[in-house]
């Protein structure tokens, strides 16, 4: 009887760490809270500026133009974002620098409901598909993925789970509405946030180590702001 006991003891108790670990694994992982500011850009201007280095188009394509707009912000005011449409892959690389642990925030939008919200990171500064790249609503708004030098590549981390609306489309990106994004890094892992929720990771051994960040678009019109970038290195003590 006592050997019995014992076992069905073992076997609850081994169900419970179970649970726990299946628990623990499911349960939604926040962004990381703050870290140094070491960009901010808004767009309150008329000019893109020099701090930024638009690059080259597709091959067989004509880049677009970035330009600032005068819209609405996340928050329902008045605000100028930076917009882009018909840009063929000519992204707009940020010439600041970014930190190996980092984090980089913005705000962005679809016009249409082709959705295909777009960014590149960890790249060289000046070539599409030189680091990863991040795409939400891509392929007529029914992928999201991130991929790791190549957006077509059999090793790019997706996902098509996009939610059903009321009359019968399945979208990923619904149109004119303002997404946060979170994208950082202070391993080997790219982790993708939405909306403060976890939505793709890319696990890489041999991380790309490109210093730069881009906002990226092919052909539907999106809006972006508030960019913001964070350096996630340990504090040293004194």
């Amino acid at each position: 009887m006592k050997l019995k006991l014992i076992k069905a003891g073992a076997v609850v108790g081994f169900a419970l760490i179970l649970a726990l670990i299946i628990t623990h694994k499911q349960a939604p992982v926040p962004p990381s809270e703050g870290g140094q500011l070491i960009f901010e850009d808004l767009f309150e201007r008329d000019e893109i500026g020099a701090g930024y280095f638009q690059s080259k188009a597709d091959p067989g394509w004509q880049a677009g133009v970035w330009q600032i707009i005068e819209g609405e912000g996340p928050n329902g005011q008045p605000s100028r974002l930076l917009k882009a449409e018909k840009i063929h892959n000519a992204g707009l690389w940020l010439q600041t620098k970014l930190p190996k642990q980092v984090r980089v925030e913005f705000d962005a939008k679809a016009l249409s409901e082709e959705g295909d919200v777009k960014c590149e990171i960890f790249g060289d500064g000046k070539t599409h598909q030189s680091g990863y790249i991040l795409i939400n609503g891509g392929w007529k708004n029914k992928l999201n993925i991130i991929a790791r030098q190549d957006e077509h590549g059999e090793d790019r981390k997706q996902d098509d789970r996009c939610p059903s609306r009321r009359d019968g489309k399945r979208l990923c990106v619904e149109p004119d509405v303002f997404y946060h994004w979170t994208i950082e890094r202070t391993d080997h892992r790219v982790l993708w946030y939405i909306d403060n929720q976890l939505f793709l990771t890319f696990n890489d051994k041999n991380p790309v180590m490109g210093e730069h960040f881009a906002f990226n678009n092919w052909e539907a019109p999106v809006v972006f702001d508030n960019l913001k970038i964070y350096d996630l290195s340990p504090v040293e003590k004194k």
